[in-house]
């Protein structure tokens, strides 16, 4: 098992050695905090008192380095949702179109699949406004009267 190196607010590796406060302990910490059911579970596996834990994670390097480590665990696990979500649209499909299945269990495949079609269509409608945004934003020029015409032209979904 590799273990993370400590990073900044911005999610930049530092390098470990002279000048670093980011001890093994410290990275074995941030491993057991992603593995264990809690803190003291965490601190005992790591080899440290649940105090040292505990101040640990109000430490601002620290906390970026869980932070990295929490959104790592987080992308792979996306990532593995997305190579099945083929498979879960198939199989909502086969329910929602199978005239043995109880009518019930087909009105909720229907309702997921049109639950899902609109926040994708939400998403998409919230990154184009965000590009859009951006690109004002970029050009130094954003004025107020270019920002409404965005929202105008891109309107926020309803919530």
């Amino acid at each position: 098992m590799s273990k993370k190196r400590p990073v900044d607010e911005l999610g930049s590796l530092r390098p470990r050695g002279h000048g670093s406060k980011f001890s093994r302990k410290m990275e074995a910490a941030v491993a057991a905090l992603l593995s264990e059911r809690n803190v003291e579970e965490a601190a005992r596996v790591a080899g440290i008192g649940t105090q040292t834990l505990r101040r640990w994670m109000k430490d601002p390097e620290f906390q970026a380095a869980y932070l990295e480590a929490r959104r790592a665990a987080v992308a792979q696990s996306n990532a593995r949702l997305q190579q099945y979500s083929s498979a879960a649209v198939s199989t909502l499909f086969k329910v929602m179109l199978n005239p043995d299945s109880p009518a019930s269990t087909r009105v909720r495949a229907a309702d997921s699949v049109l639950d899902h079609a609109k926040r994708s269509i939400d998403q998409e409608d919230i990154e184009v406004r965000v590009a859009a945004l951006e690109r004002a934003a970029q050009t130094g020029e954003a004025t107020w009267r270019q920002l409404k015409e965005v929202n105008e032209k891109y309107p926020a979904a309803p919530l």
